[in-house]
């Protein structure tokens, strides 16, 4: 069913679409008794799915990932389609609209995306006010620098970021791997990521309601940057890595939007991604918590991040091209790999 309409929603501007069927979503559960049926359809309870990181405990591990829920204004609605996060953002303390459009392009016979969408975004303010709606979900805010701050600013951004949300969020995601703003991806080099994680460690540590504090990687850089990163992250004690953001490589690709500038998100990924999963699990030791993301298309895929060493998988691409029984379809996967190696027990 999700396939036919997708066949259709598909002949329309993806940036259109997106935001069309979000609003669509919202108003959908306005509809009396559409959160019980929905939730009843697709959530997947277990205590077998769950797990505890950093500190939190996660209903299941497939959650959404920043760049969906940019404002945090649809989060509660997404959470009934069986997620056990969301991640909201990226957000920049002052509103800002991003690059110019066209911005986002299906690569269909990639089963891909790419997006120079920059940071768009209704600013700290806003997203603060959208974020003390009740809800029952872990939430994590991925934030970042507006596109006008130089990088030897940058951390005044994040860490305006950090402290406006801390009350509202349970873990932060520090993006410095977006390569849709201009020098972001320069917080690679050890010389310019310490300083700035150091600052945020230290303001983190000083407030009264620390939340767990996570770097989100790029899947481009090399052997000799991951290790610096890695001896970073141990260093400084940052809580987790989420690996990986999206690709400037355009190889083996089809499509005739493969030149496109931009990220390239979908299958295309998949492999990058799970090399930097693999690698940061046999250099971090067996406990610390990774998150994976990049290429989950479908069920197998998410089992194969967790084999890398992933604790927990997120979702984007994958979610526009299967719908949203592609998450009850990775829990009940999940779920029977957990049940099966209890029982082998």
């Amino acid at each position: 069913m999700y396939k036919i309409l997708r066949n259709f929603l598909f002949l329309f501007d993806a940036e259109l679409i997106h935001e069309f069927s979000v609003k669509f979503i919202k108003l959908f559960f306005n509809i009396p008794l559409t959160k019980t049926i929905i939730r009843r359809f697709f959530v997947v309870n277990h205590h077998s799915l769950e797990k505890k990181l950093f500190g939190l405990t996660f209903k299941n591990p497939v959650g959404l990932a920043a760049g969906f829920d940019k404002n945090a204004d649809s989060y509660r609605e997404f959470s009934n389609f069986g997620f056990g996060f969301i991640e909201i953002g990226t957000v920049t303390p002052l509103p800002q609209p991003g690059n110019p459009k066209k911005r986002i392009f299906r690569l269909v016979e990639d089963k891909s995306l790419i997006n120079r969408l920059g940071f768009n975004n209704k600013g700290l303010e806003v997203i603060a006010e959208n974020l003390k709606k009740r809800r029952d979900i872990i939430i994590g805010a991925n934030i970042g620098k507006n596109f006008f701050t130089e990088n030897v600013n940058a951390h005044n951004d994040y860490l305006k970021c950090l402290t406006d949300l801390n009350d509202y969020v349970d873990y932060f995601a520090v993006n410095i791997s977006s390569p849709n703003t201009k020098g972001l991806r320069d917080f690679h080099d050890k010389k310019l990521l310490k300083p700035l994680l150091e600052k945020l460690v230290n303001k983190n540590n000083d407030m009264k309601n620390s939340k767990p504090l996570l770097l989100k990687i790029s899947p481009d850089i090399n052997s000799n940057q991951l290790d610096a990163i890695i001896q970073l992250v141990l260093e400084l004690k940052i809580d987790g890595v989420i690996a990986t953001n999206t690709t400037i490589s355009r190889d083996g690709l089809v499509s005739r939007h493969k030149e496109e500038t931009g990220g390239l998100s979908g299958m295309k990924l998949k492999d990058k991604s799970n090399l930097i999963i693999s690698s940061l699990r046999k250099k971090l030791g067996t406990d610390f918590p990774i998150i994976g993301v990049g290429g989950i298309m479908n069920p197998e895929d998410a089992l194969e991040k967790i084999k890398c060493g992933a604790d927990l998988v997120q979702l984007y691409t994958g979610f526009i091209y299967e719908g949203p029984s592609l998450i009850k379809r990775i829990n009940n996967l999940l779920l029977d790999q957990e049940l099966n190696k209890n029982y082998e027990k």
